[in-house]
């Protein structure tokens, strides 16, 4: 996925105000201001061009000027802290660099400076700011592809997902779920999911049993992510997941498999630039207790291409996805599924996306039926729900 930049980000680039930094204190017309003619010396390096535009607020080490030196109250970012230097990819920081801070829905002092600094001059200065993280084991955020409804990707991420799919035949079953995800260090992540169903309950042949609504808890999982490999210049990443799955549902209402599971998985993507992207995960279920479940391999598969409105607008990914799954079992027949869908950008600063996906299942004969599925994503990292609008 393409995420912009935390909460801090509106001063990372006032590291481009240099002389600008009185005018921060006083406030702007609505909308970015435009800075005017553009900043000399062509051919200058990134480093030049950092200490020429930057370093009078953000230091020649990246580490920030005091607040009573630079004349604004709202602490600088440290460039070389790799945790928030490291998530989002460069057309992130690009754009508020062309367009400023409302453009991400960050604060109107933050001006545009498309008509000050050519587009190689932004690239060569961003360039610099990278190599202040010194920590090269921090995956790039441009590796951080969107998320798509099953396939688990690669990339450690700080999220939280909520996620609601609707069977389209009777009975009606309603699947919901929570995950929270949290990373750690530079390459891992600790994950909760809870998930939690209800469904419209039909009488036995006899007429006799239960009928109508119910619902419950069904069997939460906790997971933790390593990346082992990530490249940016390759455009790769790969990563070991291993989950916990908890009895907490009633399995006597299909609520859970009534016994625990581990569910080892690896995810691997991609990147098809410009815009495109494939992710892959393979894995199984093994459970503890044999005879109360299965265990099964899966494997999934997911190609899409982000699409942005203008330059630096609202970001559209359509995706296809490939589902199968089978038991350990000799002759065992696999099920597949197709998942089209499509994640877009809610807000100005896009940190908070929406995904529509129908799954259908491909198997003739399958007694499957199809399900209509959409999940909410919040990049809490990036700053609060309500922020960026």
């Amino acid at each position: 996925m393409s995420n912009v930049v935390g909460g801090r980000a509106v001063l990372v680039l006032l590291a481009f105000l240099a002389g600008w930094s009185m005018l921060a204190r006083f406030s702007l017309p609505s909308g970015a201001q435009e800075m005017g003619g553009p900043l000399p010396g062509e051919g200058r390096s990134g480093e030049d061009l950092y200490r020429a535009a930057c370093s009078s607020c953000h230091g020649l080490d990246g580490r920030g000027i005091p607040q009573h030196i630079v004349g604004f109250d709202v602490p600088l970012p440290d460039f070389t802290d790799c945790s928030f230097a490291t998530r989002e990819p460069d057309e992130d920081w690009a754009a508020v660099a062309h367009e400023g801070g409302p453009t991400r829905g960050f604060s109107q002092l933050m001006p545009s400076f498309g008509g000050a600094m050519t587009d190689e001059q932004v690239d060569l200065t961003l360039g610099h700011i990278r190599t202040l993280c010194e920590d090269r084991s921090w995956p790039r955020g441009e590796l951080n592809f969107p998320r798509a409804m099953f396939t688990e990707k690669a990339y450690p991420e700080d999220e939280a997902v909520y996620t609601i799919g609707v069977t389209t035949e009777a009975p009606v079953r309603i699947f919901n779920e929570l995950i929270y995800e949290k990373r750690f260090g530079a390459q891992n992540q600790f994950e909760i999911v809870v998930p939690f169903m209800f469904f419209d309950q039909e009488a036995a042949a006899d007429g006799s049993g239960p009928t109508g609504w119910t619902g419950g808890l069904g069997d939460l999982a906790l997971g933790v992510k390593r990346a082992l490999f990530h490249s940016f210049s390759g455009g790769s990443i790969f990563a070991l997941t291993g989950e916990i799955i908890l009895p907490t549902g009633n399995s006597d209402r299909g609520f859970g498999k009534g016994t625990f599971v581990f569910e080892p998985f690896l995810s691997f993507g991609q990147d098809f630039g410009p815009g495109g992207f494939l992710q892959v995960q393979a894995g199984a279920e093994l459970p503890f207790d044999p005879d109360k479940a299965e265990m099964e391999g899966f494997w999934r598969a997911v190609y899409g291409h982000t699409f942005t409105q203008g330059r630096f607008g609202r970001a559209w990914s359509p995706m296809v996805e490939v589902l199968g799954a089978s038991e350990f079992e000799e002759d065992a027949a696999i099920s597949w599924d197709i998942v089209p869908q499509f994640q877009v950008t809610l807000n100005t600063r896009q940190h908070v996306m929406a995904n529509l996906a129908v799954r259908i299942p491909l198997e003739p004969d399958n007694d499957r039926p199809v399900e209509v599925l959409a999940y909410l994503l919040w990049d809490w990292f990036d700053g609060g729900f309500f922020e960026g609008w």
